[in-house]
């Protein structure tokens, strides 16, 4: 089991439009050039956001892409399910006889319950939640620099 590039990148996708819709619609091309994502893949990938209604396109000069529903009602789950994205631990798509037989495998259970925690995590975490990160990421690294030159003043011995 894991998150494959088609889900990955979707998410990805969907934090920089987020970032940058305030500004007005957002293009495939600016996201493709930012993440280093194909733009034929994006193309194929906002197609079935689209679809799900998780963006909305806007045509014309000035025209690309927004969020169809604010941050705080889009679940990381809803992205990754909306790109067809399969995050199946068990290996044989839930079914109960997947030993070719009438009882389940050995690890079934294991693997079904895996699947129910990491959809519930998935379903617990917003596109909100993941554009905080980002900003918050972002002003780290320049609080740090604000801190180390307060430190330094006109005075200050240099430890470095």
């Amino acid at each position: 089991m894991r998150l494959t590039t088609k889900g990955r990148f979707a998410v990805t996708a969907m934090i920089d439009l987020a970032l940058r819709q305030q500004a007005g619609p957002v293009t495939l091309a600016g996201i493709s050039e930012r993440q280093k994502i194909s733009l034929s893949y994006l193309e194929q990938l906002f197609g079935k956001l689209r679809r799900r209604e998780l963006v909305a396109s806007v045509r014309g000069p000035g025209g690309g892409y927004t969020l169809s529903r604010p941050l705080e009602q889009i679940s990381v789950a809803e992205i990754v399910n909306a790109v067809d994205e399969s995050l199946d631990a068990t290996q044989c798509g839930g079914k109960k006889n997947c030993n070719d037989d009438v009882r389940p495998c050995m690890t079934h259970q294991l693997w079904t319950t895996l699947n129910e925690k990491m959809l519930a995590y998935l379903n617990s975490v917003s596109l909100a939640d993941l554009v905080a990160q980002q900003k918050s990421r972002a002003e780290t690294p320049l609080r740090d620099e604000r801190v180390r030159a307060q430190a330094k003043g006109p005075n200050a011995e240099c430890t470095v």
